[in-house]
């Protein structure tokens, strides 16, 4: 019944297993593939004949899992898997950028990968499992796709390399990399690192190409016994009508990417595109060209004539030469009521961004299936129509904001403060108010400056440049601080972020079939300089973190308590807590080991609510000046209540250095008094002494003072 056909290697350790034949045979391709105990399951499925009318690729990618893979139940009321998570949109992402430029040029077949992760071993992150299984199964699919592709993840653990480290071993590296490409070039890259430097990313680069080679092979030996035919396309020959548009449109852009204004270069460059639909798409003539054709040769002039000038003469469409980065102005403290704000604008490229300090209640919750943790840091990214000159639809975060939020993220994560040091919840919201380029290296550089402003004590600033490459045979250009225009029609995009000492975060996307080492190389070296000139500039704007948090931000005290006196200060289904925080207006967040944090605007807060915890969890001191308030008057002396709930009895022999024959006549109902702490009797009552203590001024009265009385 079954054709099963599969290939076993050794990966790193660990078993890859790649198995098709058995589970969805109606897909087009579809692969098993493990790695130790973690499985997913990837197929493809193309449509046979291209949507009309469609001038792109409808490529999808959806990389799925399934709570059953990790032995869970979903949380929530409805108790099954709902909208994507962060996670599963990146990891999406991930698998995207590799594979789309493997396709062959002017395929436009509706084209759907999903990978499905169905076992978890929590040792093994599924991610690289589901690109190389998804690799498989286009390579098996028969769809003009021009790969294998593989993939591998990076870890420095010790000053060594180390391929797909374990999960929990990833705590204890300075680099998460994962790296995808051919046999023979590189494609995509993604990591966040502990300020490496260029040598060492380059190196690590280079380490995961080497590693998933034998990956590329196991799945060429299992196509050569399990791939399907290859689907017969050819592109069809439309260089006659590319010869016409050339013709009718080229002096007048060549005009219009001399313009260095984005709107005036887009309002030439649209003229002269109405120019060619009014000559070859005439809807009177029938013998019109098809529209969605002639715009897409329309883009190809463009690249023809930017990309040409670039290599020959190294100019680029706003005047600047390879290397040059747009003029920079940074502000801070932008918004007065915010607790850090920024303006960071480059060229024609702005981002203002926010930082707001939170508690311990504001942390973010992840339930993911390697299990549920808290996340401290939160950056959220924003890319409103306007920001581009469009009126548009304005809904929740697509794959593009959320994967933009991510890499300025890892760029800025490794930078910050331990938590245990500066106990906040930190999000950051970066809002694209303007766009020509690279607006996720903005936010990165723009959320610098407002944690900074915030008083978060960064270890270093960071800022971040877009590169972009224009290769045409053997000749190439690497272009420093791209604009749009160069990022769409270049072959690159190499985001670079760190700080004057190294590299924190790395990703890049290929649009060609690959570069090399050399190009790489060069790349990282002159973004190094580009990246030293930005944070010269957001120096001038504010170079280090201020010494304090913002007004408006809440200041956090940390204490500690025996962890058998949580249950005291918590109280009865939460009593106690709750009449602390109403009452003093605090926040209070206690730990499971007793460390607790107490955070308010407002200092006086804060120690009302820090005495309140003390007084409970702690015990009154010997020796030890007291304020208390007499809560009840006896014959025999007086109860002052002077710690927490703690009362004791000051008896009338200790109420004064005098003789007392009443004490009402000394202290009443209500009386504020100052007590020392004389011990504890055989029962274990509170001994108290008023007359040993200046009621004045609350110091004790020294034993000179007293015989002289």
């Amino acid at each position: 019944m079954f054709d099963i056909q599969r290939e076993e290697i050794d990966w790193g350790g660990q078993k890859l297993v790649l198995e098709t034949g058995q589970v969805a045979r109606q897909a087009d391709g579809a692969v098993l593939a493990s790695l130790g105990e973690t499985t997913v399951l990837a197929t493809v499925v193309s449509a046979k004949q291209p949507k009309p009318g469609l001038d792109f690729f409808p490529l999808t990618v959806n990389y799925q899992e399934k709570t059953y893979a990790a032995g869970k139940i979903p949380g929530g009321y409805f108790k099954r898997e709902g909208r994507p998570s962060e996670k599963e949109t990146l990891t999406s992402r991930l698998i995207d950028r590799p594979i789309r430029p493997l396709f062959v040029d002017g395929y436009k077949c509706e084209t759907q990968v999903i990978i499905t992760v169905v076992s978890h071993d929590m040792v093994n992150d599924p991610d690289i499992l589901a690109m190389v299984a998804a690799s498989a199964a286009l390579t098996l699919s028969g769809v003009p796709f021009m790969g294998p592709i593989g993939g591998a993840r990076v870890g420095l653990i010790n000053d060594e390399f180390v391929l797909n480290p374990a999960i929990d071993s990833m705590e204890d590296s300075k680099l998460d990399l994962i790296v995808a490409g051919t046999n023979d070039a590189v494609l995509m890259v993604e990591s966040e690192a502990q300020n490496l430097t260029e040598e060492t990313m380059l190196k690590a680069v280079m380490f995961g190409h080497a590693g998933f080679q034998p990956v590329i092979d196991a799945i060429i030996r299992l196509a050569e016994k399990a791939a399907k035919e290859p689907r017969e396309f050819s592109m069809p020959d439309y260089s006659e009508l590319a010869a016409k548009v050339e013709e009718i449109a080229g002096e007048d852009l060549q005009a219009a990417f001399k313009i260095a204004a984005k709107t005036e270069r887009y309002a030439a460059v649209d003229a002269a595109k109405e120019k060619v639909m009014a000559t070859l798409c005439n809807p009177e003539d029938e013998n019109a060209a098809d529209a969605v054709i002639v715009g897409d040769l329309f883009k190809k002039a463009e690249a023809k004539i930017v990309r040409g000038q670039i290599i020959k003469t190294g100019g680029r469409i706003d005047g600047r030469d390879l290397k040059t980065v747009r003029p920079i102005v940074s502000e801070v403290g932008k918004l007065p009521r915010t607790h850090g704000s920024a303006l960071f604008t480059r060229g024609e490229t702005q981002a203002l961004v926010v930082a707001t300090l939170g508690t311990g209640d504001d942390e973010q919750f992840v339930d993911s299936l390697a299990g549920t943790y808290k996340e401290t840091f939160l950056l959220h990214y924003n890319f409103p129509p306007f920001s581009v000159g469009e009126a548009g639809r304005i809904g929740s975060p697509g794959r593009r904001e959320i994967g933009h939020g991510k890499l300025a993220w890892r760029a800025v994560h490794p930078m910050l403060p331990a938590h245990h040091e500066f106990p906040y919840t930190l999000r950051v919201v970066s809002d694209i108010t303007e766009s020509n380029g690279s607006s996720s290296m903005a936010t990165v550089c723009g959320t610098s400056l407002a944690l900074m402003d915030a008083g978060v004590p960064l270890k270093a600033p960071v800022a971040g440049i877009a590169m972009g490459l224009i290769k045409e045979g053997d000749d190439f250009a690497v272009l420093s601080d791209i604009l749009g225009d160069e990022d769409h029609l270049g072959d690159m995009d190499f985001k670079v972020a760190g700080t004057s000492e190294g590299i924190t975060s790395l990703q890049m996307d290929i649009k060609i079939d690959g570069i090399t080492e050399e190009i790489m190389q060069v790349a990282l070296e002159q973004a190094k300089g580009g990246r030293l000139h930005i944070l010269g500039e957001m120096s001038k704007a504010l170079g280090e973190a201020r010494a304090e948090v913002g007004e408006f931000a809440p200041r956090i005290e940390t204490l500690k308590i025996p962890v058998d006196k949580i249950r005291e200060v918590i109280g009865s289904g939460g009593k106690v807590i709750r009449e602390i925080v109403e009452k003093t207006g605090a926040k209070v967040d206690i730990s499971d080991d007793g460390t607790i944090k107490v955070a308010s605007s407002d200092g006086a807060a804060i120690t009302a609510a820090i005495n309140w915890i003390n007084s409970i969890a702690a015990e009154p001191e010997v020796g030890v000046i007291y304020k208390g308030k007499v809560v009840k008057t006896v014959d025999f002396g007086a109860f002052v209540n002077f710690f927490g709930a703690r009362d004791g009895l000051v008896h009338i022999s200790q109420l004064t250095p005098q003789r007392t024959n009443k004490v009402t006549d000394v202290v009443k109902e209500g009386d504020s008094v100052f007590v020392k702490l004389l011990g504890f009797d055989d029962r274990g009552k509170v001994r108290l002494s008023m007359k040993v203590v200046d009621q004045e001024t609350g110091e004790e009265i020294k034993q000179e003072e007293k015989k002289a009385d």
